[in-house]
């Protein structure tokens, strides 16, 4: 479940644009319509490409590639941007459980810096919709895990919700935390819902920072104790993992970054599979790096049918 949105990303030159218009290098602002149209009005004439994207999405259709059967609950507008999003759910067998509102489909504009940090300016739109009433317990019924992104976060009706009917249909949750500045506003409603509901945490450095306060080994240690799996993932560094009170550290495969959208993401989808197989954690997290890795050396979260082929093949062998 997550931010039903169409990736809008802008390669830069330099960070003046991001500079000018004052937003935090790395970090995800949302924005309202006037702002998302200054911001590509000041890219004009930049490489652009579209995409269907939100963070929740990018992870499942990591996991309909690997073969997983999945869903994805959000809300999108009567619109081209909506058709698109529902077409390329539909394109990987993702049961589409979109919802419809008058409002345009949200999208999120990632302005992608020389060395392949994004900065996101998001327009929310129908996305931002989504809320407890359209949620029902047949929803959930037939799945295992459900994973919720940490931007839905500034909606707390709907994020107790959802937890609360999936647990009440069986599943485990899985949340990625998404970005630290959001994990800084929401600190308290987002610690109370990881002891009550969490099973699987991610986080990146600055968002595991945020939310204890501490170093990425630290961190994992305290958010360890409020659920059983967690995930701190330290860039090229590779990813540290909490399971059952034992903390292994996972590498990363070589790779060429061009663009990081995606590859938190991406991740995810890798680690959730090796859990959903029973793997060990090392090998959880190396699913989870064999993805990101892939994903860096491409725009976009999205990565090529013939890639795919590749990674299953390695995977699956």
């Amino acid at each position: 479940m997550g931010n039903a949105l169409v990736d809008i990303l802008v390669k830069l030159g330099n960070d003046d644009v991001i500079s000018e218009l004052g937003f935090p290098r790395g970090s995800m602002q949302l924005v309202d319509m006037n702002t998302a149209a200054n911001v590509l009005k000041k890219t004009s004439g930049l490489p652009i490409q579209q995409y269907s994207g939100g963070s929740a999405a990018n992870t499942i259709h990591g996991l309909a590639n690997l073969g997983i059967e999945t869903g994805f609950i959000g809300k999108v507008g009567h619109d081209t941007f909506g058709a698109f999003f529902n077409a390329d759910l539909e394109a990987k067998n993702i049961k589409s459980q979109l919802q419809h509102s008058d409002n345009e489909t949200g999208r999120a504009v990632a302005l992608v810096s020389p060395d392949g940090e994004r900065t996101f300016a998001t327009y929310l739109g129908a996305a931002v919709e989504l809320s407890a009433n359209d949620l029902k317990s047949e929803d959930f019924k037939g799945y295992s895990i459900l994973h919720i992104e940490g931007y839905l976060v500034q909606n707390h009706d709907l994020m107790t919700r959802a937890m609360q009917l999936a647990k009440e249909n069986g599943l485990k949750i899985s949340l990625d935390l998404a970005s630290f500045n959001v994990v800084e506003e929401n600190i308290d409603f987002l610690k109370n819902i990881v002891c009550n509901y969490v099973d699987i945490l991610f986080a990146n450095e600055e968002e595991a920072k945020s939310y204890t306060g501490k170093n990425p080994m630290e961190a994992l240690k305290e958010m360890g104790k409020q659920c059983k799996v967690v995930v701190v993932k330290i860039g090229k560094e590779g990813s540290l993992v909490w399971l059952n009170s034992k903390i292994t550290t996972v590498g990363v495969i070589d790779a060429i970054p061009m663009d990081t959208t995606g590859a938190g993401d991406l991740y995810a989808s890798g680690f959730l599979y090796g859990l959903l197989m029973n793997k060990t954690p090392e090998e959880c997290g190396w699913y989870g790096a064999v993805l990101s890795g892939n994903v860096i050396e491409n725009i976009g979260a999205k990565i090529s049918n013939d890639r795919w082929a590749e990674i299953k093949q390695l995977i699956y062998k």
